[in-house]
């Protein structure tokens, strides 16, 4: 049972790594095709909060579950 939530929170920290990469992208590029500076800037501030708020714990937690899947592998 241990094995499927961690490899459940696996799974949903990198989904949210990847969906935070793809929006966060998504939204820098629509504000520099407007070419306005308040634009970029509020667009900027924001994905920089997203990537502290969303991608960075999950960047912690992706190799901390995959080492324990690896070893509850290993143990059964």
């Amino acid at each position: 049972m241990l094995y499927f939530w961690l490899k459940l929170v696996h799974i949903l920290s990198a989904t949210l790594i990847f969906g935070t990469g793809l929006g966060s992208a998504f939204y820098m590029y629509r504000a520099h095709l407007s070419k306005n500076d308040e634009a970029i800037a509020f667009a900027s501030k924001n994905v920089v909060l997203a990537d502290w708020l969303f991608t960075t714990p999950a960047v912690f937690i992706q190799p901390i579950t995959g080492v324990l899947l690896i070893q509850l592998d290993s143990f059964y």
